[in-house]
């Protein structure tokens, strides 16, 4: 059976921002574990990346109060039939954690990686391509010369700064994928739209596609309206949309 592949849509900013984050921060991680010191390069400029994020706009407020909205939220549903307590006070207990310790930072996030002297020197040089090269930084050069060991602790110590981010995010995309069930539907001659209930404003749509590579969807949308077209990736040609019919599964998360 073919796996399908799944591709994902934010329909507002704080959406985008939470999804650019937890591909940075997950790539970070996935370096960090690693030897090499091509590995550690890739997850500094990942953590670099995230520090270039959450300097731009007040990210741990965006969490914090979209946790506070997931809680309040829960909390409304908790009398409905059918509702398992346990799982909820769960969840709940998990949102108030998460909050919990993004209100405790001083500062912003991400504050201590952008005032760390070794990574504003690498950031200073990562907009010129090349420019982190030994000659361009001597002292990363001989830092990254350092054993597996060391490089592994200041990598660790870099990550557990913005740890408290990325458990907050887990969660609250986490309940976002979760809060509809799919649908099938199909895009005639791969073409697809259709209008947002303005009353239950989506956070984002999620996209079904048989994983066989002939396909892929390219989808646009904000919170009223969203459309995609499913296009036909062949080699060495420019992508067309396709002209057959196509099935796929959506979702269209409310939460």
């Amino acid at each position: 059976m073919t796996q399908q592949l799944i591709y994902e849509h934010p329909l507002n900013e704080r959406t985008r921002t939470f999804l650019r984050l937890e591909h940075l921060l997950a790539k970070a991680a996935h370096f960090a574990e690693r030897d090499d010191t091509w590995d550690t390069r890739s997850a500094i400029e990942a953590i670099l990346d995230v520090a270039t994020i959450t300097g731009r706009a007040d990210v741990k407020a965006e969490l914090i109060k979209e946790l506070d909205r997931h809680t309040a939220t829960l909390n409304r549903v908790r009398r409905q039939p059918g509702v398992h307590s346990e799982t909820l006070d769960r969840i709940l207990a998990n949102l108030a954690t998460a909050a919990g310790d993004l209100r405790a930072i001083a500062g912003s996030l991400g504050q201590g990686v952008r005032e760390d002297d070794l990574l504003k020197l690498v950031a200073q040089r990562t907009a010129i391509p090349g420019g982190t090269c030994s000659f361009d930084l001597p002292l990363y050069h001989r830092w990254l010369a350092q054993p597996t060991a060391t490089r592994r602790q200041h990598l660790g110590e870099w990550l557990a700064e913005l740890e408290p981010a990325r458990n907050a995010i887990a969660i609250v995309l986490s309940l976002t994928r979760t809060s509809s069930a799919p649908r099938p539907v199909t895009a005639p001659l791969g073409f697809f739209q259709e209008a947002l209930d303005s009353e239950a404003p989506a956070q984002m749509i999620r996209v079904g596609v048989n994983g066989d590579g002939r396909l892929y969807p390219e989808i646009s949308g904000h919170k009223n309206r969203f459309s995609i077209r499913f296009m036909e990736g062949n080699e060495g040609a420019q992508p067309v949309q396709s002209r057959d019919d196509v099935p796929f599964n959506l979702t269209c998360c409310v939460f």
